[in-house]
């Protein structure tokens, strides 16, 4: 792991789209911005690893105790005429 020091509104490069720049310090919080491009997705490490669980439970298949709906006849899906 790569350690660094930086001051308020100083910043650090990663590859050539992507900056990250110290915006605030209060207390023990560090309010980082980061510039990258549109299509870099960009997460907090507590909502990735949400992420990682949900697609290694979905890649498993349903579990027994998952409830499926009730599978409906192809009739259901026609429109009823008005009367």
């Amino acid at each position: 792991m790569l350690v660094l020091t930086r001051r308020l509104g100083e910043g650090i490069a990663i590859g050539s789209g992507i900056r990250v720049v110290v915006l605030g310090i209060r207390g023990n919080q560090v309010r980082l911005g980061i510039e990258a491009p549109p299509q870099t997705e960009i997460y907090r490490d507590e909502i990735y690893a949400k992420i990682v669980d949900e697609n290694r439970r979905a890649a498993e298949g349903p579990s027994s105790d998952t409830v499926l709906p009730a599978r409906l006849s192809p009739g259901m899906w026609q429109r009823r005429s008005k009367s």
